[in-house]
């Protein structure tokens, strides 16, 4: 395929539904990481540029899976935007192993999985370029209740930036996109905030399309968006 190839974890909704839809328009092939498989309305125009594929973060072998069923359809990989992600609103004392365990595997190490699964692939195209999908949480702690999400949200962080020493020799560029509140399912169950006055996913969506399509020389390595006066510290 002459297009480029983006898989996409997350895409069911949200930030990863929103940048699904933004780079199919913009004429990319996207593989869509769901959870319960639905070819979305905006998809009709051109099937052939779709995927789908059953994606459970917990699953260890389905990365690889993934990943070579992509390459099985496509031939290529060119992106990797890894938008799945949970929270739990607890303290670091309040939270259970089970339930720390559990984040830390979808947040985390599920990404890290994607990444090694589709590296091969990004270091061919020469201009791989992997999103990951952290949060301002992963810059500061900015209550007790978010404390748990933000020690996984830290990590994916530091992912992102390992990911990015690991490949920038073979033309693989890494971003920790770190928004505050987007009007997703998630911000809306933690905050009374209207949704039309958070940063919305279509915008974050334009936001990772301009950083894939950065050149090489002209990577970012942290992306910071919020819908408010930033209280980073």
């Amino acid at each position: 395929m002459s297009c480029k190839v983006a898989l996409i974890s997350g895409a069911s909704r949200g930030i990863g539904a929103a940048t699904a839809k933004t780079l199919f328009e913009a004429g990319w092939a996207v593989s869509l990481g769901m959870r319960q498989l639905a070819l979305p309305e905006w998809a009709d125009g051109a099937p052939d540029r779709v995927h789908q594929f059953a994606y459970d973060a917990t699953d260890q072998a389905v990365a690889q899976e993934w990943s070579q069923a992509v390459t099985d359809r496509f031939g290529r990989i060119d992106a990797l935007i890894a938008s799945a992600g949970i929270m739990i609103p607890k303290t670091p004392i309040e939270i259970s192993d089970a339930e720390m365990t559990e984040m830390l595997e979808i947040n985390v190490q599920a990404p890290r999985r994607l990444a090694a699964a589709c590296w091969d692939a990004l270091a061919a195209s020469g201009e791989g370029r992997i999103i990951m999908l952290a949060s301002l949480s992963g810059k500061r702690v900015k209550s007790a209740q978010a404390g748990s999400y933000s020690m996984s949200k830290f990590a994916v962080v530091g992912l992102a930036h390992a990911l990015r020493q690991a490949g920038f020799d073979q033309g693989i560029r890494c971003t920790a996109v770190c928004p505050g509140f987007v009007a997703t399912d998630m911000a809306m169950s933690i905050t009374d905030r209207a949704p039309e006055v958070m940063t919305q996913p279509e915008d974050l969506a334009r936001v990772i399309q301009t950083l894939i399509d950065l050149p090489n020389e002209a990577s970012v390595a942290e992306f910071a968006v919020n819908c408010q006066l930033e209280e980073r510290f």
